[in-house]
């Protein structure tokens, strides 16, 4: 089952969930799919593990990376480049927002209300239920309904990305396509794609799940890690 984004799409998730890993993998698999790819890191809340910190990977496989202007790339002050609106008002092929985690780092999407406005986008909420504030349906839910009023954006669809990091096993990402099924069911919303680490790709049969998978290389690591090669 293949999976093929186009337009706008924005990643959202509560902090931990994954959201950037995510962000950082699905540009290059649109990549080398052929497509024109560009990514804009938006989170102004979280200093750690955000997408901007796999630039030169990503520069290196053609893809346009979008980052606060260079002053204030490494720092925590909350600074959106100026050149976001225009990726949403001129998206050609796949346009990658990755917003910040939880309701506070959605607020930035509000901002670019004007850009966003009367365009077609996707919103999709990327849940690893292994985490305090995802691990029931309530409370994916509440997540959810927040990060929406925050935004002032419709989420439209979810991800599943049930892990444990280096302690993830097959039955880790079973349980989780199992969980985040209920909370489609809950929320009335589809389930886009659910992730596997490329390592646990051969222990995992695809066929148990009735949707796209994307391999996962993980890049946003700790200091004493190395990231994987894209």
């Amino acid at each position: 089952m293949g999976l093929r984004l186009k337009g706008v799409v924005v990643l959202v998730g509560s902090y931990g969930s994954g959201k950037s890993e995510v962000a950082v993998n699905l540009a290059v698999y649109h990549r080398r799919a052929g497509m024109t790819v560009r990514i804009a890191d938006l989170d102004l809340v979280n200093p750690y593990f955000r997408s901007r910190d796999a630039e030169a990977q990503l520069t290196g496989l053609g893809i346009d990376v979008v980052l606060p202007p260079k002053p204030y790339v490494q720092s925590e002050l909350p600074v959106l480049s100026p050149l976001v609106g225009g990726l949403i008002r001129r998206a050609e092929g796949l346009t990658l927002l990755d917003a910040g985690g939880d309701p506070v780092g959605a607020r930035v999407l509000a901002a670019l209300g004007d850009a966003f406005a009367g365009r077609p986008c996707q919103v999709l909420q990327v849940i690893n239920p292994l985490r305090p504030d995802t691990r029931s349906v309530a409370g994916c839910t509440r997540i959810l309904r927040q990060i929406e009023a925050s935004a002032h954006l419709a989420i439209t669809g979810l991800i599943g990305n049930a892990h444990l990091i280096d302690e993830t096993t097959p039955q880790v990402i079973v349980d989780g396509y199992a969980f985040v099924n209920e909370v489609c069911a809950a929320s009335g919303l589809p389930l886009v794609f659910v992730t596997v680490a490329e390592e646990l790709l051969s222990q995992v049969d695809p066929t148990q799940f009735d949707c796209p998978v994307l391999a996962i290389r993980r890049q946003l690591v700790p200091p004493w890690k190395r990231a994987r090669k894209l």
